[in-house]
Parts: structure tokens; C-alpha cells; sequence
């Protein structure tokens, strides 16, 4: 395969690994070079989503999530080899699930947090 920045690859091992902090880290370097590219903010933000969730930051989650949902949307029904159907069901259930209140629970608390559903994202062939 060829055509991506590398950061791209390393993106899906590390976001179906759970590791979102690394995934922030790798898209932020593709955005900050195309800060045009609202696709890769999408995909950025809802990383940052996912990683706020982790530590219990509530209201971080929410709003970062709706954002990477907005940003994604344009790009629909597929963009850079990723279902965004799929993926944008994904976010829409994520905050459907996120606890409106508190905005945020302590971090041992975090384990009481409701489960997010599971999104496995790998590059589709075109």
C-alpha cells in the first residue's frame, strides 16, 4: 500500500489497541502540515474523545466527539480508505452512551463509566 503518510498507518494499529493518546499525537502531525484536511481533525478530535472518556473528563468527551462528528461529515459515505458510515454511527452512539451529567467522574471512577461500543478501523481497498 502507498499513497499515506506513515503516521496514518501507525494511526489504526494504535487506535485498535485503545492507545488514543498515541493516535492525537499522529493525526495532530498530519493536521498541523494540512490544517485544510477537516477529515484528519475529524478523526483527531474523535481520539481525543475516546482519550478524555478514558480518564473520566465527561464534558471533554462530549464536545470533542461532536465535533469529530461535524468535521467528519462532509466526507461521507467513505474518505482515505475508512467507512465513515460506520464510523459516524460509531460516534453517534458514543454520545449516546456518554453521561450527560457529571462533566467529569475521578479517575478511579472510571471503571464504573459505561462501556463504549468497539470500532475497529482498518483501510477499506478502493
Amino acid at each position: 500500500m502507498d499513497g499515506y503518510p506513515e503516521e496514518y498507518y501507525q494511526f489504526f494499529i494504535h487506535f485498535n489497541e485503545g492507545d488514543f493518546y498515541t493516535c492525537h499525537d499522529l493525526l495532530e502531525e498530519m493536521w498541523l502540515t494540512d490544517k485544510s484536511n477537516l477529515f484528519l481533525k475529524g478523526l483527531l478530535q474523535m481520539s481525543v474523545a475516546l482519550y478524555h472518556y478514558s480518564y473520566g473528563n465527561l464534558k471533554g468527551a462530549r464536545s470533542m466527539m461532536l465535533a469529530g462528528r461535524k468535521y467528519i461529515q462532509p466526507y461521507r459515505p467513505s474518505h482515505w480508505g475508512i467507512d465513515l458510515e460506520k464510523t459516524s454511527q460509531f460516534m453517534e452512539n458514543c454520545l449516546l452512551i456518554i453521561p450527560q451529567v457529571p462533566d467529569k467522574v475521578p479517575y478511579e471512577m472510571t471503571k464504573d463509566l459505561p462501556r463504549l461500543p468497539l470500532l475497529i478501523l482498518y483501510l477499506e481497498s478502493s
